[in-house]
């Protein structure tokens, strides 16, 4: 299906002759075209039947030289090209819609230095987010821009998608680390852009452009990533209310009293419930209609434990029926493993749902809300939701009922989306905070982006990749590409 699609759209075929070509750039051992290893790379974390196509032809390039080669080639014959990370993502964004070439950077993972001088590491973008995390927390450093699924992520898929996480309230997200980077342009060609500097303006800042682009505009092969001291005292409570929105209407409060924590994470019922049961754990939720999970760190315990009591207080204060304290290293897992394992415990119990990642002003999130609930009852499907609610950034994820069939389902879902995405735009907020537009959200984003930006976008993409061969077909469609 992909293929054809991609003759549909004027890309021309892998030939034989194209993947002999391949075989000298990086080797045997870099290129295949068996069905069974194909498919590993036709889908990410998105519904493997509702997205996944399969490429025509892998390869594993181990240089920046090659990837390089791997890209003319791609112009050269007018064969689409897709770049690949982990495959950890959730939009979409590095499955070959038209075929083509996959190209995964799964083996460019080496670490190139180790700058302790300026609180820098460069490293190929296929390393393992969750390897540089642990390599530098052992020399006292940390790389505070990760996201949740640093365990399997690769820190040129965290770019592509500027991906965030739970620390990103007080740290910010992966892009605030990005110092420089190596890039393979959609023509081919081998570019440095930014540096080991942590101010820059001599001219347009073309990296910022790169970070968060899903591999649109060009293929990270190197990073240089700014590294922060790594803190050495840390505490989490865990609070229970009433409502959702009486746990949403304390966030703002806090916010704006002074006290920075590194983690708002928010969690309704249906998503404590579900997750605990998953992992066999016990938290007191039944009594709680959504919990807050606050973690605040820093270099010194007393200023933390301060900073906790005083958001203990304010919690208190507006309606909180319980506040635990998570001080040992034990409990804080136990509580924070609930939070991560959330989407995987949907899983289980309906596979096929849609996980979402809307973005809104902090202050207006309680305005969210009564809107998901709407939503559920109306289009008959349970919509938990849970996220960073310090930063505004909410998984509302639309669940299908496993009574629902496929038809109805895919009906309300698109009928589900449009109203939720709406009223996002409405409220001030985007339809995507962490996990990017690709395949998934990009029939949505016309109606929710003003024209005059889609339009500069478009542009963008035709300057930087002439051909439309660069991970073709994401954030846009190809017919508005004309």
């Amino acid at each position: 299906m992909a293929v054809a699609t991609a003759r549909a759209h004027g890309y021309a075929a892998v030939t034989e002759a194209i993947v002999g070509r391949l075989r000298k750039i990086v080797g045997e051992r870099g290129v295949f075209v068996d069905e069974e290893k194909l498919d590993t790379y036709s889908h990410d974390e998105t519904n493997a039947e509702e997205y996944g196509h399969m490429p025509e032809v892998v390869v594993l390039p181990t240089t920046a030289e090659q990837v390089s080669a791997v890209v003319k080639l791609a112009n050269e014959t007018n064969v689409p090209i897709t770049p690949r990370g982990a495959g950890s993502g959730l939009s979409g964004g590095s499955i070959p819609i038209f075929g083509g070439i996959l190209l995964s950077v799964e083996k460019m993972n080496k670490v190139i230095e180790f700058d302790m001088d300026n609180m820098v590491i460069v490293v190929e973008a296929g390393m393992v987010t969750n390897d540089l995390a642990t390599m530098v927390q052992e020399k006292g450093l940390f790389f505070a821009g990760y996201p949740m699924s640093l365990q399997t992520c690769y820190i040129g898929g965290n770019i592509a998608e500027n991906a965030g996480g739970g620390k990103a309230v007080k740290y910010g997200v992966t892009g605030r680390y990005i110092h420089g980077l190596e890039v393979v342009t959609p023509t081919g060609e081998i570019v440095w852009l930014g540096g080991k500097l942590a101010k820059d303006v001599s001219g347009y800042d073309l990296k910022r452009l790169l970070i968060g682009s899903e591999g649109t505009l060009g293929i990270v092969t190197k990073a240089i990533v700014k590294l922060i001291g790594y803190p050495t005292a840390t505490s989490d409570l865990l609070v229970l209310f009433k409502t959702p929105r009486e746990a949403i209407d304390v966030v703002p409060t806090i916010m704006t009293r002074g006290i920075v924590p590194t983690s708002i994470e928010f969690m309704d019922q249906l998503s404590v419930r579900t997750s605990c049961a998953y992992l066999n754990e016990s938290l007191p939720y039944e009594q709680a209609g959504a919990m807050l999970l606050i973690e605040v760190d820093g270099t010194s315990a007393e200023q933390v434990e301060q900073n906790l009591i005083a958001i203990g207080e304010l919690c208190e204060e507006h309606g909180a029926i319980e506040v635990y304290v998570a001080e040992d290293h034990n409990t804080i897992e136990r509580i924070w493993n609930v939070r991560r394992n959330i989407a995987e415990a949907f899983k289980v119990h309906s596979p096929i749902q849609s996980l979402e990642d809307i973005v809104v002003p902090m202050a207006i999130i309680p305005e969210v809300i009564p809107h998901l609930e709407r939503l559920s009852t109306t289009y008959g499907m349970k919509i938990p939701c849970y996220g960073h609610a310090g930063d505004g950034n909410l998984h509302a994820t639309l669940v299908k009922d496993p009574e629902m069939d496929m038809d109805t389902w895919h009906t309300n879902e698109d009928l589900c989306l449009r109203e939720l995405y709406r009223v996002t735009r409405e409220l001030g907020g985007k339809i995507s905070g962490e996990h990017g537009i690709g395949i998934k959200r990009k029939s949505y984003l016309n109606d929710v982006i003003d024209p005059v930006e889609m339009k500069l976008m478009q542009g963008i993409k035709r300057a930087w990749d002439p051909h439309n061969i660069m991970n073709p077909g994401k954030i846009f469609d190809l017919a508005e590409m004309k």
